[in-house]
């Protein structure tokens, strides 16, 4: 395999790894329950399992699915290309503005009371918070969708290999890690960091969709 086609294949993974990192790590309703299962050690695997399974189902749609739609049409991959890069222009700068903000976000576990108590109703639970969020279909289906067409076939695949790789450690990572870094998801500081590069990311990609449009407009 040439020198040029694996370095695309390698970009084309870790794309799609910190694409899908910088917009699952939003402190959001999904976040907050899997941060209290993880404090309260409440069926962890089974949170973390479900979570991530409902993300990859979304992942493939988004990727395989979707993003054969959207290329049948220029001027639909064009409009959706735009739409996907605005929102991540919005995002990425209300999460650097949140960093040099002194009321920088900080985890409110109060916020979330749907405690479970049974194996599946925590199931249920992590189901519901992934698919019947309005949020994550707009982050999945059309960020992710979207960014995926800048991709060959074989290496679209390596973009959704990288971004439910990203999905699988953020929720795993979470379930479990929630216990030990109370201290740190409650630190003003820690919340602006990860704000910090949040921004600085999803900004960063934003600008390679600009490039992608460059030719056809």
């Amino acid at each position: 395999m040439p020198a040029l086609t694996i370095s695309t294949s390698i970009s084309a993974l870790i794309h799609g790894f910190l694409l899908c990192a910088s917009i699952i790590m939003a402190l959001g309703p999904q976040n907050l329950f899997i941060i209290r299962q993880g404090l309260q050690r409440r069926h962890v695997f089974a949170t973390a399992f479900f979570s991530t399974l409902a993300d990859i189902v979304l992942i493939t749609v988004a990727v395989g699915g979707l993003s054969a739609v959207i290329a049948s049409s220029d001027h639909f991959r064009i409009a959706i290309t735009i739409l996907g890069m605005l929102f991540l222009v919005y995002v990425g700068g209300s999460a650097l503005l949140r960093a040099f903000r002194k009321g920088s976000l900080s985890p409110k576990l109060t916020a979330q009371e749907a405690a479970t108590s049974g194996v599946w109703t925590t199931i249920i639970a992590a189901l519901c918070f992934s698919l019947l969020n309005p949020g994550l279909y707009i982050d999945t289906l059309l960020i992710i969708g979207s960014s995926s067409l800048n991709f060959s076939a074989s290496d679209r695949l390596l973009f959704a290999i990288g971004a439910m790789l990203a999905s699988t450690a953020w929720f795993f990572t979470l379930s479990y890690g929630a216990g030990k870094l109370t201290p740190v998801f409650q630190s003003h500081l820690a919340w602006r960091a990860l704000d910090m590069v949040r921004g600085v990311v999803m900004l960063g990609i934003a600008s390679t969709l600009v490039s992608t449009l460059a030719p056809v407009l």
